[in-house]
């Protein structure tokens, strides 16, 4: 069987490939386009993320399962998987650890307000007071999206003293559930977005959500840009309705130079670099790949098969 998959990755994937598997490597997007056309199996991972869509509408009939090692799939065509029955294996939990570590930094540089006290050193401005006196232990955090990575970030929090409440789409383990969260959101010093991208998440945080936030509390996004609407964080940013925002992902990406988030008040952007803080992504991506080749090839169930219609 033809398995479509990334030249970079070639050396870690193909010293150790089940013997069934046909191997090509792809190194631009027109070849992927090209090598898919008769592929059962296709790992064609591209920047921007479009490309991968566009690789996989180039799909023939074949193609029976479909890998990559990004964890949000709202730029997939999901709805082509489904009606070809394609098995789609995501990245989900490969950069939970980087992203966590850079939730974490985002909750103490708005503790901190250690933005200001760059842009001090930038200057050359001895400050004489500390721009941010906020202390972790005793504050309280939600974190929507309780998955790997948001359990991850309640780990963290839980050990500088905050406490933590997640929000699953079941309820689990005392979380709340998608319903129950925005009645208690005046009780919380930080929001933390970690959930997948799908019509349902898509400006959750609004005017009546942000209006809900203590005025002293941050906004954290690390999961996708489209979770906020942009022109009410802006409002409430410049009227001091709430404390600020560390955004990591924005929409759109990059975010134009002259887009009013880059000199908006109390405003951190990190330009989607939390996934990317690590060196071993694409090493753990190809091991998770092998171990789903190996059980695709002997009809056992594989890891980290996304629910296409759910979105993650």
């Amino acid at each position: 069987m033809k398995a479509v998959l990334p030249g970079i990755a070639r050396g870690l994937l193909e010293p150790h490939l089940p013997a069934e598997i046909e191997p090509v490597w792809f190194t631009t997007p027109a070849e992927a386009n090209a090598m898919i056309s008769d592929a059962t199996i296709a790992w064609v991972d591209m920047q921007p993320t479009a490309l991968v869509a566009d690789a996989i509408r180039a799909a023939g009939s074949q193609l029976r399962w479909v890998s990559t090692i990004y964890a949000g799939l709202d730029a997939f065509p999901l709805d082509l998987l489904r009606e070809r029955g394609v098995t789609l294996t995501n990245g989900a939990g490969i950069n939970a650890i980087a992203v966590a570590e850079y939730a974490m930094l985002a909750v103490l540089a708005a503790a901190k307000r250690f933005d200001t006290v760059l842009r001090a050193a930038d200057r050359q401005d001895w400050l004489r007071d500390a721009p941010g006196k906020i202390e972790l232990d005793g504050t309280r955090a939600l974190i929507i999206g309780y998955g790997t990575i948001g359990r991850l970030i309640g780990q963290r929090l839980t050990a500088f003293g905050v406490g933590v409440t997640g929000v699953t789409r079941s309820g689990r383990d005392n979380t709340l559930t998608p319903d129950g969260w925005f009645a208690q959101l005046g009780s919380f010093d930080w929001v933390i977005l970690a959930a997948p991208s799908t019509g349902m998440t898509r400006a959750l945080i609004g005017t009546a959500e942000l209006a809900a936030m203590k005025p002293s509390a941050w906004l954290i996004n690390i999961a996708r840009g489209d979770m906020i609407d942009d022109d009410a964080l802006l409002a409430e940013l410049h009227g001091g309705g709430i404390g600020g925002a560390f955004l990591d992902p924005t929409n759109p990406e990059p975010l134009p130079v002259s887009h009013p988030l880059w000199t908006a008040p109390n405003c951190m952007i990190s330009m989607h670099m939390s996934g990317r803080s690590q060196t071993t992504m694409f090493q753990r991506g190809a091991t998770l790949f092998l171990e789903n080749a190996r059980a695709f090839v002997a009809g056992r169930p594989m890891n980290n098969v996304a629910d296409v219609d759910a979105g993650y």
